[in-house]
């Protein structure tokens, strides 16, 4: 079984991690907050000091990190500690111009596959999240990213990150839209549940399914990175309403997406 370092052990990637420790994968684990990685010693993962130590021996690297500043900080400690051979899967939510910089910084021999995923902290868990993979796809990288699960394969490298920011904010967007609907619906004096149930028969099914979502744990301030992400690309102008509304409420911050739906306090 090939050695894997797993680096970013948050909401999604503790779950990942644990996928391919119960698969027999030998894993090391590192995380900036060590107590978080505790868990996964306790279940047979090695736990390693920083980046560095968490990669030397490993043929493939995950890392599953916050934004594209937490990625090229832990970026400047692993790389030089890669060996030629090595494949580093990037999970994270960074965007396609992050990783080409990333690339660029790598040595002779080694590969990068963005492959951020969609789905959230449950279907981490089960193994059931979607997969958007760019770049190089080895044997070794197709098994690991087959642990976390559903493939789709994007083409060259950067258009799995590409691809994820479309997605993400359109599913962003929809819980956005779900969450003024519901305030409309009460300024007009209709009951809640009545319209949060003719909502979910229209074409926004999947979004208000998500913003009442149990289960699920996508912070507000990471939803509010991934439109800035995306804004960064294209004019878009209902993106960046939605990104005003994600950073108008910092009390909901660490809160799941769905919580934007939730009153407006009063001032």
């Amino acid at each position: 079984m090939e050695k894997i370092a797993f680096l970013g052990l948050g909401s999604m990637g503790e779950p990942m991690a644990r996928r391919l420790l119960a698969a027999g994968h030998p894993l090391t684990v590192w995380n900036r907050t060590a107590s978080r990685a505790e868990p996964l010693r306790a279940a047979g993962a090695r736990l390693a000091d920083g980046p560095a130590e968490a990669v030397r021996d490993a043929g493939i690297v995950v890392t599953m990190l916050a934004d594209p500043a937490a990625a090229h900080a832990v970026a400047d400690d692993l790389i030089p500690a890669l060996r030629p051979g090595t494949h580093w899967i990037d999970t994270s939510t960074v965007g396609p111009k992050t990783v080409r910089q990333l690339a660029a910084r790598l040595p002779d021999g080694v590969s990068l596959t963005d492959a951020p995923v969609m789905g959230s902290v449950d279907r981490a868990a089960a193994g059931t999240l979607w997969v958007l993979a760019g770049g190089p796809l080895p044997g070794p990288v197709r098994t690991v990213l087959g642990r976390f699960g559903e493939v789709t394969e994007c083409g060259a490298p950067g258009s799995g990150a590409a691809l994820k920011l479309v997605l993400i904010n359109a599913a962003i967007g929809g819980v956005a839209l779900v969450a003024e609907s519901l305030r409309l619906g009460d300024a007009l004096g209709l009951p809640t549940g009545l319209v949060r149930e003719e909502l979910a028969r229209g074409p926004l099914a999947g979004a208000v399914a998500r913003a009442f979502a149990d289960g699920s744990h996508f912070p507000v301030a990471l939803a509010a990175k991934d439109v800035a992400l995306a804004t960064a690309h294209a004019p878009l102008p209902l993106s960046r309403a939605v990104h005003a509304l994600l950073t108008a409420r910092p009390d909901l911050a660490d809160q799941d997406l769905g919580s934007i739906r939730t009153p407006v306090p009063a001032t």
